[in-house]
């Protein structure tokens, strides 16, 4: 009776699961469920011993005070979230001149040929001097050093330095990961566009820059989330973004919960831009585990 149950079963298109591969999803269930309660046990310990620990230490009423002062955060976030526009206003832009640049800078490094040689060499230059430089250096070097110049034409803009000085260290950095993904294309690749009629540029065009830009999205979207970051440091030039308006707010009576409210604001952004790129990242991942990536 069973089998002629099967048998209509297998007519019909259906699908009837064994009692062992039900019995296996049933101990994957459970298995899951469980490590799920441990993590979730684990985590609410480790967070109570943090919270006692740090409650329970000599310093922490000043410390909550000083840094976690409700009436400064409430004082200070309007102040801050304008602040940030700016931030988000010098991201868009340097991220668009930071990837124009880094590919022009990479593909110039992977340009093939005696005559090129001058070009291969300047940009090779530029790419070492500019990620041996910190950031830092780079900001107070353009932002103070271009207007005691004393350029016509030039601007003086703090933003506008201050953008210029992240575009030409992030560049750099764009630009090898560029010149990974170019290199990283197989020769044959090359070899089958010229084979069918492409000259140089075209190949490089069609063919090479295509499949190595997929290739590179993940780290260049870790480029961008570090840029965001960095997008404070023009603060230093006097550019009132949310660093220096939390800054201002600080300044004034010498509480520094305008800088955690920052801090936060900063980590918030940073967190979804984080989780896109893992989601791209694992995405790219799949569809190479799959074949349909070149």
């Amino acid at each position: 009776m069973l089998k002629t149950e099967a048998a209509r079963d297998g007519a019909d298109g259906g699908y009837v699961p064994s009692p062992r591969r039900i019995e296996r999803e049933r101990f994957k269930r459970a298995r899951a469920r469980r490590a799920t309660a441990v993590a979730a046990l684990s985590t609410l310990v480790t967070a109570v011993v943090l919270y006692l620990v740090i409650t329970g230490s000599p310093g922490w009423p000043r410390t909550r005070e000083t840094f976690f002062s409700a009436e400064y955060a409430a004082k200070a976030l309007p102040k801050v979230l304008e602040g940030l526009l700016l931030n988000l206003r010098l991201l868009v832009v340097c991220g668009a001149a930071v990837l124009v640049l880094g590919l022009l800078l990479a593909v110039a490094r992977t340009l093939r040929g005696p005559v090129f040689f001058p070009l291969r060499a300047l940009a090779t230059a530029y790419t070492d001097f500019f990620r041996g430089l910190p950031l830092i250096i780079c900001l107070l070097m353009v932002v103070f050093g271009v207007p005691a110049l004393r350029l016509q034409g030039v601007t003086t803009d703090p933003v506008l330095l201050g953008g210029s000085a992240l575009v030409l260290t992030y560049s750099a950095y764009v630009a090898e990961v560029f010149r990974a993904g170019i290199e990283s294309v197989h020769p044959s690749q090359r070899a089958a566009a010229r084979s069918l009629g492409l000259s140089g540029g075209q190949t490089l065009r069609f063919v090479v820059l295509p499949q190595a830009v997929r290739r590179v999205v993940p780290p260049l979207l870790n480029d961008l989330v570090s840029l965001q970051k960095d997008t404070g440091l023009v603060s230093i030039a006097g550019a009132v973004d949310a660093v220096y308006a939390a800054q201002i707010i600080a300044g004034k009576d010498f509480n520094f919960t305008p800088y955690v409210v920052a801090g936060l604001v900063f980590v918030a952004l940073t967190i979804p831009m984080t989780r896109c790129t893992d989601w791209v990242t694992a995405r790219m991942d799949r569809r190479r585990a799959q074949g349909g990536l070149v």
